[in-house]
Parts: C-alpha cells; structure tokens; sequence
C-alpha cells in the first residue's frame, strides 16, 4: 500500500502539471485584469490598480488546481504517510535510519542482493536535500538541481547504477552549460570574470584560456591532473575502500587506476593548482570552482573529490531529471519496495539501541518516539555524525574515533534558500540553468558572500505552471544568524534579507524583482526543522588544512554493526558523492552479513591500520 502510494505521488506530478497547466491558462485567457498569475503572500503587492484582480485570479488558480488533484494526491499522501505497514516482530538483515539519497542508495544496493531492509524517514516524502516539493502549481527542488552522475557510460555514474540496480531510469535533460560563473571585478577584468564551463571539455578551457591567456598551459595541466584522477576512478567498481578483498581484486585488475588513486589520496587541489598557475585571480577561480559543491576552498578539498566534480560535468555531462530532483528519490524508494523491503514514513528514530559494554557493545536495531522497536542485525544511519552520536547514543557511547573526528572537521554551514516563480519573459533568450555569483572575493566565504542561481524549467518547463520559470536561489548561512527572533522579527528579516539577493541579482538577472509572481524563503531554522539536521548544516568541513581523503570516515564506526552513510562519510557532500557512499556502504554490511565474499583475517588487520592513520592525520 505504502509503495503504491508513493508510485502515485510521482505519477500524479505529471498530471497536476498538465491539469493546472490547463486551467490556468483558461483563467489568464478570461481574466481581463492585467496581472501575475500567482503572487506569494509574503510579498507586498505593487500596481494598487491590479489589486483585485491579481487577488481573484490567484484564488480561482488554488481553487483550479485543488479540485484537478488534491483529493488523489492528498489520499496518496495519506497512504504513503501511513504507520505500521513495516513488521516489527521480525530481524532485518540493515534497520536503515534517514530516507536520504545516501540512506536509499544504501538500502537499495542491500535489497537488491537479497537483503531484508527496513528505511525510516523522519518526514513524509524521501529525498532529504535531494527531495522536492510543490507550491502553487510549482515543482521545487529542495537543493541544487545541477545532477552529477547521472550519464549513461563508465563507472562513476553513480545515480544511473544506483536506480538500475533496482530496475528504474529516469528520463533526462541534458544541461549545454553547468555553470555560468560571475565573479568580481579585477584590472584584467574590468567588467567582471564571466566564465561558462561548458559540457565540452575543450570549449572550457577554450573559454577560461581566453580570459587568462598567459596561463592556457597551466590550466590545461591543472585540470589534466584532474582527469587523471577521474580516469582512474572511472576505471574501477566502486564500492568499499574498507574492503581489503576488493581492493586487491581491483588492485590485479587496474594497478596502475589503482597506483594513481593512491598517490593522490593525501593531496588537496589547491597544491595541485599552484604547481602550474601563478595568476592570482586565476587561483581565486579555481577557489570558487571547489567552494560552490564542497564549501571550503581549494587548499581544503581533497583532489580525489576535484577530479570527479571537474571531470564528470564532461565526460557524463549535468543531467536534470524529468519531473524534478526528487524522482530520484521517489524511484528509489518505489525499487527498494520492489524488492522486498520496506520504507516507513513519519518515523521519528529516538535512539540506536546497544547491547553489551566495552568491546562486546553492539548495536542491534533503533526505537521510535512512539515507542515501536525495529531490529537489525546492521544499523545505517544517514544522519549527520553530529545527529548519530549526540542524538541517537548517550554521550558515554562516544567512541574515541568520533571525538577525533570532531577535531578534524566541524560543522558546515547551512544555506538561505529562496524559491521564486518568475514571468518568463524576464529571462531573456539564452540564459543559462545554473549560475554563480561573487561579488568580492573577501566575501566568499562569509554569509550570503556566494550566491548560487538554479532555474530547472529551463530544462523542464513543466516544472511550472505555463508562462513562468522557477529561480531557486540559494546562499550559505548560519543557523545562530536566525536565533533569537520574534516571530514578526523573523519573518521581516527573511524579507529583508531575500529582497537584498534578489537586488544584487539583478545585474544579472535584470527585471527579477519586477516579474515575481511568488516567492518562498527558508533560512537555516527551516533546513534543521524539515531534513532534521543538526544546525542545519550541510555537512563536515576541515577545521584546518585536510591532508587529502586520509581523514575521511569511511562507513564503518568503532561501535559494533552501527555504519554511517551520506555527506558525514567518504567522500563528502553532493548527492552524487552521498550515492557513493550508500554504495561502499552497503558493501560493507553485506560482507559483515556474510552476503558477499570477504577476507577476514586480512580484513581485521586491514581496517586497524586503516584506522589508526586516519585518526592520527
């Protein structure tokens, strides 16, 4: 019932889009007032004499659309946020705990070689960052919307082999640009850095040798590194780097991919860029190119993770699922119950359950706030670590690895999100999906300093209702920015403070303000209420310089059969990267489980040494 449910959530997306579609333009044809189909109630109206009309013809379009769809979608819902159709009298093979694309990817693998699966999602839909919803009429993606992974050859297309392993595909858009970057103004640049990444690999660097022509050979070698790296990841069967047998398979069958990853494991990008480019500005980009996905700059993000993200937008290109963000998801979800497994909804995890003290502790399944009580054999939690050891284990459970950890990496900011619907005549020909903007770079790193643009409906126009785009502008923040507000006080400065992104976009974006038809702010307050984060953080950053991927967690904790996966493991943040992890994952409870060929008696000697390096780096 549950996953009939959810199939229908995501079919019925399509029909409310063509529905509503439909009578809104019915509606625009016989309105005779002169105004904006939709307007957001939190804005102020302008033009008093289109007042009334604006006012009626906004009611009548909620009233269309409710009447096309919310009573099939709103029993959906209701099914699909129903309680109790997962059986707690039995033992799962992996209690999974966070509805994520990382705790799904994981779950799916799982189910997908035959083990019991049980995923319990705090919210009402799946997803997480990577989810969507709808307002007005509008499909919104609750992050980014620029979707590495997702090409159809090699081996790093994560997402396509996540949603193959359990019998889905996904149709869709590719993006001719992954990014249009605008960036400040210098004595080389008068005007700004303007600078498209191109899906071409050559017509980048083409374009990015053009605005810095003395440094055309470092960029070539710089980004060559990149692809060193990305050829080699791309050559090998990625699953867990905790696994000694799999590495030494993969070792016998690509020593030298295997021999190139090593060698850069402890190397971060920004050694790697200096050793070939001296123009200042030109390492300034190449910050950027790294902070827009990772958030810390390019001395802090390891070259592995560079060479998948400046690789990949080329070689499998940016790829925007039909439908919205959240399909991903939503197909998952749908393949995992395909398979046997189960995913319950409105499922509020209060603890991880431990039995036994000292060495013998072991986790043996989870406790809901409404008391019921799923076990398991393997615990996957796809909180943040934060979340996991401070929210789920009493402080004693700490393990001296996590306190650790703690010293290495803190928290990462959140974002201030701000979802418009727009005119889409205010968008002229040509404009691009995704953009970046920096106004100084003293500012890039503070809040609000970088502002990052996604407009899908120019890949998928059905994502809006017929005459309108989505702009999705989002920027990062701190959550102690939003504390201690009224509620008045808090919902002014949500106001303020979007009205002032809005108007700096403006040089880029001319006439945004002007063609709003709606406008939705979420603030860091928001991000921890609804995806359940600590602080709202978008994950771990290095609190100082990191000595490559060597200190990374992997999926494995120093508490018995509990695991992590997401953006709080190998390799970091990016739905892309968090599929990678639900990969690794997944691997390593199932040769735990024994459901999978393993070594281990190299296998306890291995993950010691593995162990000890990382905490001590």
């Amino acid at each position: 019932m549950v996953g009939h449910a959810l199939h229908e959530i995501g079919s019925y997306h399509q029909l409310r889009r063509q529905e509503q579609q439909r009578r809104l333009s019915h509606l625009a044809a016989s309105s005779s007032a002169p105004c904006r189909l939709l307007h957001s109630d939190t804005l102020q109206a302008r033009h008093a004499c289109c007042r009334a009309g604006r006012r009626e013809l906004r009611r009548a379009a909620r009233a269309a659309a409710a009447a096309a769809v919310s009573a099939p979608e709103r029993e959906a819902a209701e099914a699909a946020a129903s309680i109790g159709s997962a059986p707690t009298d039995v033992v799962y093979d992996a209690v999974v705990v966070g509805g994520g694309v990382g705790g799904l990817a994981a779950a799916t693998q799982l189910a997908a070689k035959g083990a019991s699966v049980v995923v319990l999602e705090k919210y009402i839909i799946p997803g997480g960052s990577a989810g969507h919803f709808q307002r007005d009429g509008y499909v919104l993606d609750v992050g980014a919307s620029m979707m590495f992974g997702m090409g159809d050859h090699g081996t790093t297309n994560l997402i396509t082999r996540a949603l193959a392993a359990v019998g889905k595909r996904l149709e869709t858009v590719p993006d001719p640009t992954s990014v249009f970057y605008h960036l400040p103004a210098s004595e080389a640049h008068p005007q700004g850095l303007e600078v498209k990444v191109w899906r071409g690999y050559e017509d980048f660097v083409d374009e990015l040798a053009a605005r810095f022509p003395a440094e055309r050979k470092g960029i070539e070698a710089f980004y060559g590194e990149a692809w060193r790296v990305f050829n080699a990841l791309n050559s090998l069967e990625l699953k867990s780097l905790e696994e000694p047998r799999y590495l030494l398979g993969e070792f016998a069958k690509h020593p030298l991919a295997c021999l190139t990853l090593a060698s850069y494991l402890p190397s971060n990008a920004g050694a790697v860029a200096r050793k070939y480019i001296k123009d200042p500005e030109l390492l300034r980009f190449i910050d950027v190119e790294c902070y827009f996905w990772s958030t810390v700059l390019a001395d802090s993000t390891p070259m592995m993770n560079a060479g998948m993200v400046f690789c990949d937008r080329h070689y499998g290109g940016i790829n925007y699922p039909v439908g919205g963000v959240g399909r991903i998801a939503e197909e998952l979800a749908e393949g995992l119950r395909e398979r046997g497994g189960h995913i319950e909804y409105r499922a509020n995890v209060r603890e991880v359950i431990v039995e036994g003290e000292g060495p013998a502790a072991c986790a043996t399944g989870v406790r809901l706030a409404d008391g019921r009580v799923f076990r398991g054999r393997a615990v996957v939690s796809n909180a943040t670590r934060w979340d996991t050891f401070d929210g789920l284990l009493p402080p004693e459970r700490l393990p001296e690895p996590e306190r650790l950890f703690r010293q290495r990496y803190t928290k990462a900011p959140s974002f201030l999100s701000i979802h418009m619907g727009v005119e889409a005549h205010a968008l002229a020909p040509g404009t691009e999906c995704h953009h970046i903007c920096v106004d100084a770079w003293e500012d890039m790193e503070s809040p609000l300093g970088t502002v990052f643009v996604s407009i899908p409906t120019l890949l998928d126009p059905g994502l809006a209702p017929p005459g309108a785009h989505i702009v999705h502008i989002f920027t990062p923040d701190w959550i102690d920015n939003w504390k201690g507000l009224s509620v008045a006080e808090y919902e002014r400065k949500k106001v303020e403070v979007a009205d002032g992104i809005v108007a700096r976009l403006e040089r880029h974006l001319p006439g945004l303000k002007a063609a709003t038809l709606f406008r939705e702010v979420g603030t860091p307050r928001t991000h921890r209420r609804f995806l359940n984060r600590r602080d709202g953080s978008y994950g771990p950053i290095p609190s100082r310089r990191p000595l490559g991927m060597l200190g990374m967690p992997f999926n494995r904790t120093a508490l018995k059969g509990l695991y992590c996966v997401g953006d709080s493991t190998f390799p970091g943040q990016g739905v892309n990267a968090v599929v990678f992890s639900g990969f690794g994952c997944a691997h390593r409870v199932l040769c735990d489980l024994g459901k999978a060929p393993s070594l281990p008696g190299l296998d306890a000697g291995y993950n010691a040494l593995l162990g000890a390096v990382r905490d001590r780096v």
